[in-house]
């Protein structure tokens, strides 16, 4: 009788843990549009990996994050990606980095998303006016003000910004959750997008007139 009890907790425990097993990996790019020919097949995080033996220092190495960005641009800030891009060794690990310097007075991360990412930002210099925002329907704004050493996590997939609110320049370093986090820029998506949205699609979701709907268009 025990060893009866015995093999249906062990099956329950191994049914139990292919549950919890039992699902797809995070995404890697946006899409992967399924075929049936290999000839035409692509890796799903576009890349391929090196034999182990042949690993060198460099592929798990980079050099540059101590170097001031040039925030000369509209927005005002420069972000220096770390992803796998740069460091081919990140490749499966899950994991990326950025520098974003912020011009005085304004230099603004304006609102974006990551949407394979959640992000952990650390203020190195100056004094940042940071904040995301919650999923339909409640929309809540969550903001802070942070300083040097300060840190704050932005959700992953959530609507988030950082803002230079000091008269120096800022610097911060963030960490997130993906080798290639992806990144949406709201207001590039909505007015930049090519080929450009109908004006009347957005004209009515942002109750803006036609025209003021083309004009932004025309910046982007």
């Amino acid at each position: 009788m025990e060893a009866v009890r015995f093999l249906q907790t062990l099956f329950i425990s191994a049914l139990a843990s292919s549950l919890v097993f039992a699902s797809d990996p995070s995404p890697l790019q946006d899409f992967c549009v399924a075929i049936s020919d290999p000839n035409d097949a692509v890796f799903v995080n576009g890349k391929v990996c090196r034999d182990p033996k042949l690993a060198k220092a460099d592929d798990f190495f980079f050099s540059g994050l101590s170097i001031r960005r040039n925030t000369s641009n509209p927005v005002g800030s420069t972000v220096t990606p770390v992803n796998v891009a740069q460091i081919p060794g990140l490749n499966t690990l899950g994991i990326s980095l950025v520098r974003i310097d912020y011009a005085p007075n304004g230099g603004q991360n304006p609102p974006h998303t990551h949407p394979r990412a959640t992000e952990i930002l650390v203020v190195l210099e100056g004094i940042l006016y940071v904040g995301f925002v919650t999923s339909n329907p409640d929309n809540r704004l969550i903001t802070k003000v942070l300083n040097k050493g300060d840190v704050f996590v932005f959700p992953v997939g959530l609507v988030h910004f950082q803002f230079n609110v000091g008269k120096s320049n800022a610097v911060a370093i963030a960490a997130l959750s993906s080798q290639n986090p992806g990144v949406i820029t709201i207001a590039n998506a909505v007015f930049g997008s090519k080929p450009s949205t109908n004006p009347d699609v957005l004209s009515k979701a942002f109750k803006l007139d036609r025209e003021m709907v083309k004009s932004l268009q025309s910046i982007f």
